[in-house]
């Protein structure tokens, strides 16, 4: 499986589970995935440092042979959503901050042993993962309010969210060789371009999903009740992006093969640029389009 893209469908995804806590977190966490994600692909086309050679090393995964090593976005991805969680959540929720450091180190560490463990990055690419993600979280942090403030109520938030990605997709690093990079980072820019229309579209509604009670909220208690119903908005979160991108995926291509007047058999023609670019950024941005404003509104009418 696609590992980027796997992460681009739980950062959508896995927010379902207590929507009403995550409403107005969730638009920094995306921001800065996008971010450090989009930095962090390009710098591996720029500088092509290689990822461990094998032998000595015994490489666990071979899909991303292609790919440069440093730094490593997984190590980048996994520091900025447990800090970003972190930094974002007291003012949304009441918790002890040092278990929530304590969470947040765990979590980002486990993500980085598992890319030496499987032999994708060396130390060296982890360790600058992990202090770029920090350096850029500590320079964007003073500016996230502001950043909120533009997205949930400048006329000018859906233009730029929409046209800012789709830009980079397009002027992303080429290579003398086809690598998985431009499609994966486009797959990210789009989850993150739909979802910022689509949280500027609730606050045009009304519609922010806001938790009852005077901030931050206490903890939920973790009740039969609140489990069942948060397993329900999971499969229905899921569901609905699966589906959606399997729709958007095929109908997208289907033109694209025909606007090209590409053979459908040519499975190699998805590798082309004009055809990569568009589908998966169509595709993507459907999906966070889906997740933002449709999925919260199922949940409000099926009680969950």
């Amino acid at each position: 499986k696609n590992a980027r893209r796997t992460l681009a469908l739980l950062v959508s995804s896995c927010q379902e589970i207590h929507h009403r806590l995550w409403r107005n977190i969730e638009p920094t966490i995306l921001r800065s995935c996008d971010l450090v994600m989009y930095i962090g692909q390009v710098m591996k086309d720029v500088l092509k440092l290689p990822r461990p050679c094998s032998p000595p090393v015994v490489k666990l995964e071979t899909r991303v042979d292609a790919e440069y090593g440093l730094p490593s976005t997984h190590a980048m991805a996994a520091t900025a959503i447990s800090f970003t969680l972190l930094l974002s959540a007291p003012s949304r929720i009441q918790f002890q901050f040092e278990m929530g450091l304590l969470m947040a180190v765990t979590l980002s560490t486990m993500v980085c042993l598992s890319r030496l463990y499987t032999g994708m990055h060396s130390v060296l690419d982890v360790v600058c993962g992990v202090l770029l993600a920090a350096l850029l979280l500590f320079l964007t942090h003073p500016y996230w309010e502001a950043f909120d403030r533009f997205q949930l109520t400048s006329r000018m938030s859906p233009i730029l969210a929409l046209t800012l990605p789709l830009f980079l997709s397009y002027t992303y690093p080429e290579l003398e060789h086809y690598s998985t990079t431009r499609g994966d980072t486009t797959t990210i820019l789009g989850v993150g371009a739909g979802c910022s229309v689509g949280y500027w579209v609730n606050k045009q509604l009304g519609e922010t999903f806001e938790p009852e009670g005077v901030l931050p909220v206490p903890l939920p208690t973790l009740t039969r009740s609140a489990l069942a119903s948060g397993t329900a908005r999971f499969l229905v979160g899921v569901g609905a992006l699966v589906g959606t991108r399997q729709i958007m995926k095929a109908v997208s291509l289907h033109l694209l093969f025909w606007w090209h007047k590409v053979p459908k058999y040519d499975q190699s023609a998805r590798m082309r640029k004009e055809i990569e670019v568009p589908s998966k950024y169509a595709t993507y941005t459907a999906v966070g389009l889906v997740h933002s404003i449709m999925v919260n509104r199922v949940f409000l009418l099926l009680g969950l």
